[in-house]
């Protein structure tokens, strides 16, 4: 037996209250939260007997029928772990207009011409709009099964009648509704239950879904935070309007490793793969410019390099701008203590300005070392010795914390012509044709950019 009681949802985040209140107190967004009713369980003993009994299987369970289908877009795959797996859910997030539907229907299109039927349904546009677009990036004669639908219900009656797809892609779950729920299309509710519908036929039929998903005004998925916890996998792709180049991440992946990035060039004929894309963002490594140090990453398996910008200007104002581009403004101020702590670097009568260009957005620690260097190197008006490469975490005492994967790191720098490498010491390194500079605290940084004081403990 259940009763009702009045509740009020955010329509942002999910979070339910007892009373109405202006502000959601878990993300901060303004008159979001609608008033819905809830049926509540009366706690009551369950009989046993009365369930459906379990099938359990061991672990060591036959799993051939689990093999992946290649989207024929490599980088799609990559991030993925290698293809779509049979009966995976799959969501993708991005801002508008960054390329989510481009690079969708470029991965429908190649795999129908393959021979894996897929099915295209577009609640946001009509059947038109999709075919333009498929001509204008030259796939009009790919066999994809297209829709506009709105209607979950009429979704999964079209797709179980039709022969079973490998791919079938819902753009977007936030036009999707339920017929037997009261409330708008978008909502939590709906989403959760079309969602939950989808997934449900993915399960049963063995068909790949990809749900696409709109963001908020921080780049979150908008809709309940549970959805991602229902889907198997969530991608989000990133990238700045003011670059050609688009980021596709995996922050959750059931079969593959999270954190794998795959990186696309944005041109007239749709979203093309950069198999390197290290070339692309750093210059050459011969460049001598004061205040630019280039920085060996991972993103995922994958070792990138990119070029970390840093500049110092001197002010008059009270209060200092402190301006970041793709890194974490609350590092880069630990940073700034750091060398004004351990290595005597004033930077309180300067603005401090941090890029990192291509418009990728770098997240692990390792970075640190690479923007201190493009620090010093910009206050010292010094530019960073040619060929010279980065990484490295700092410590808040001023010493160098080695990272890993450096084997990774160095093998991509010297497949782009880079000679030296600045690491903390105790990394483990095997042999090979660059020159090692192991460093254990920040004053050898400092040191490298000083007339007096060259740095010469190599190994």
């Amino acid at each position: 037996m259940a009763r009702s009681s009045e509740q009020f949802t955010c329509q942002s985040c999910g979070e339910t209250y007892r009373k109405w209140q202006g502000r959601c107190d878990s993300c901060g967004e303004w008159n979001s939260l609608l008033e819905s009713t809830a049926d509540v369980a009366v706690p009551s003993g369950l009989s046993t007997g009365k369930g459906r009994a379990l099938t359990f299987t061991a672990l060591n369970a036959d799993i051939s029928e689990y093999k992946r289908t290649a989207s024929q877009i490599g980088e799609l795959d990559r991030v993925l772990g290698g293809g779509f797996v049979p009966g995976s859910s799959i969501l993708i997030g991005g801002d508008p207009g960054i390329g989510k539907s481009t690079l969708l229907l470029q991965a429908v299109a190649r795999m129908a011409m393959a021979g894996s039927p897929c099915i295209y349904i577009s609640g946001e546009e009509a059947t038109q709009q999709i075919s333009m677009r498929a001509q204008r990036l030259g796939l009009a004669d790919a066999p994809v099964q297209l829709a506009s639908a709105n209607s979950i219900r009429d979704i999964i009656t079209s797709v179980e009648k039709a022969k079973t797809p490998k791919l079938l892609v819902i753009d977007s779950i936030q036009t999707v509704f339920a017929d037997n729920l009261p409330s708008a299309p978008g909502t939590v509710a709906q989403v959760r239950a079309s969602a939950q519908e989808l997934i449900r036929l993915a399960r049963k039929t063995g068909t790949s879904v990809i749900l696409v998903g709109h963001v908020t005004k921080d780049g979150q998925i908008a809709g309940p935070r549970v959805l991602e916890h229902m889907v198997d996998t969530v991608l989000y792709f990133e990238g700045d309007r003011g670059h050609q180049f688009r980021i596709l991440r995996a922050v959750k992946n059931r079969f593959g490793a999270t954190d794998e990035i795959g990186v696309f060039e944005m041109s007239d004929s749709g979203l093309k793969e950069v198999s390197n894309p290290s070339s692309l963002f750093i210059s050459s490594p011969d460049k001598t410019i004061s205040g630019a140090s280039v920085f060996a990453g991972m993103e995922g398996t994958r070792p990138l390099l990119v070029e970390i910008q840093g500049l110092v200007a001197a002010t008059s104002q009270a209060t200092p701008r402190r301006a970041v581009i793709g890194w974490d403004n609350a590092r880069l101020a630990m940073i700034l203590a750091v060398l004004d702590t351990r290595c005597d670097l004033s930077f309180a009568g300067s603005e401090v300005y941090l890029n990192v260009a291509g418009g990728l957005r770098v997240q692990e620690p390792a970075a640190d070392l690479a923007v201190a260097a493009a620090l010093v190197s910009s206050v010292s008006d010094i530019p960073v010795p040619p060929g010279s490469l980065f990484f490295g975490e700092i410590g808040l005492s001023g010493e160098i914390r080695p990272v890993g994967q450096t084997d990774a790191r160095l093998k991509e720098a010297a497949k782009l012509g880079f000679t030296t490498a600045i690491i903390p010491a105790g990394s483990k390194v095997k042999a090979g044709t660059m020159k090692i500079i192991e460093i254990e605290h920040l004053r050898e940084i400092v040191s490298l950019f000083s007339e007096t004081k060259p740095m010469t403990r190599a190994v």
